[in-house]
């Protein structure tokens, strides 16, 4: 039977049939190195546990920025601090802008937001506040 298709469908150019990929050496592949998994607990008593390497216990780090509440983990449970240092101190993304804008300046920034949604009729005035 005869098909329609070429014979090289899928394929890029240069490329045998049965060949190995270009990228690929004979080694095996999926050898991959020794990893370990550290836990983290903050004062707040979350756990996050993170995978490195294996390496040397001292180039593991002790303290771990906690992912749910910011504060700092430490590998040993109970162990962690409720306060960082000064320099330290947990900043949200509103915390930074609200240090480069004042309140005057959030005002004229929303303003012109709000004014350009008019303008494109985006938003009815009503859901806008202005009704």
């Amino acid at each position: 039977m005869v098909h329609g298709t070429s014979g090289f469908r899928g394929t890029r150019a240069g490329v045998t049939a049965g060949s190995e990929p270009r990228n690929q050496s004979d080694s095996v592949v999926g050898d991959s190195l020794p990893r370990i998994r550290v836990p983290y607990w903050c004062a707040k008593g979350h756990e996050t546990r993170l995978v490195f390497v294996k390496l040397p216990e001292d180039q593991i780090p002790l303290r771990w920025d906690c992912p749910k509440c910011g504060l700092v983990a430490a590998r040993e449970q109970g162990q962690a601090n409720f306060e960082r240092a000064d320099e330290e101190i947990f900043k949200s993304h509103l915390d930074y802008v609200k240090e480069r804008r004042s309140s005057q300046d959030a005002e004229i920034v929303l303003a012109g937001a709000l004014e350009r949604l008019r303008a494109r009729r985006v938003l009815p005035d009503e859901l806008l506040g202005d009704a």
